[in-house]
């Protein structure tokens, strides 16, 4: 970056924080525009290498993500009642 910027930007302070929230996620909506631009440091590929050696060590282990989700949205429920 070429120059310093303020952090946080003039009148982010001023916004509430839902509006503070939609502020961030259209920054990254826009940085994600292009996912050929953002860096994946090394570390990551190398935890994403690992996942998925163990996953091909142990293909029966893993679930469909609707199962997971399923049971995982009923605890959730179970929990707030």
């Amino acid at each position: 970056m070429s120059q310093a910027l303020p952090i946080p930007p003039p009148g982010f302070d001023a916004l509430s924080v839902d509006e503070q929230i939609d502020y961030v996620q259209s920054l990254w909506d826009h940085i994600a525009a292009k996912p050929e631009d953002v860096p994946v440091p090394d570390w990551h590929r190398e935890i994403l290498a690992e996942r998925l050696a163990a996953h091909d060590a142990n293909k029966d282990q893993g679930r469909e993500w609707e199962e997971f989700e399923t049971e995982l949205t009923a605890e959730l429920s179970e929990r707030t009642t």
